[in-house]
């Protein structure tokens, strides 16, 4: 078995386009619209979906936003050097939600950043122990 994708709902597919591709640098690795369902579906990461697990971008056309609920938590992205990161995501207009540092009760070095529909994205910086 081998996880595929994750898919979240987005209200404007171009705003989650240009966060998760120019803001965090993922490669938008296909996309297709379907007019039948009023809908569009874009697949992201940071390679080809063959070999790397990857997000799915869902936008239904006739909804500009979601409520977020209570059941999800967040995506997790690592990186090798989070206070850089932070710091080059901020010149770009990123909202850090978390500064980046250690887990509360230990571990991993983290940080949050918040995408346009209001997911959270945690950073967890590779050069330590993870969390």
């Amino acid at each position: 078995m081998q996880l595929l994708h994750t898919m979240i709902r987005v209200g404007n597919m171009d705003e989650s386009l240009n966060f998760y591709c120019e803001k965090l640098g993922m490669k938008l690795l296909r996309k297709q619209d379907y007019p039948g369902g009023k809908f569009t579906l874009a697949f992201v990461g940071y390679g080809e979906e063959k070999n790397n697990t990857v997000i799915e971008l869902t936008h239904n056309w006739d909804t500009a936003s979601y409520e977020l609920g209570s059941g999800f938590g967040h995506l997790a992205i690592g990186v090798s050097d989070i206070y850089k990161v932070c710091a080059d995501l901020k010149t770009k207009d990123v909202k850090v939600v978390r500064e980046p540092g250690p887990m509360m009760h230990g571990g991993a070095v983290i940080a949050f950043v918040e995408d346009p529909n209001g997911y959270r994205v945690e950073l967890i910086d590779l050069s330590g122990p993870r969390g």
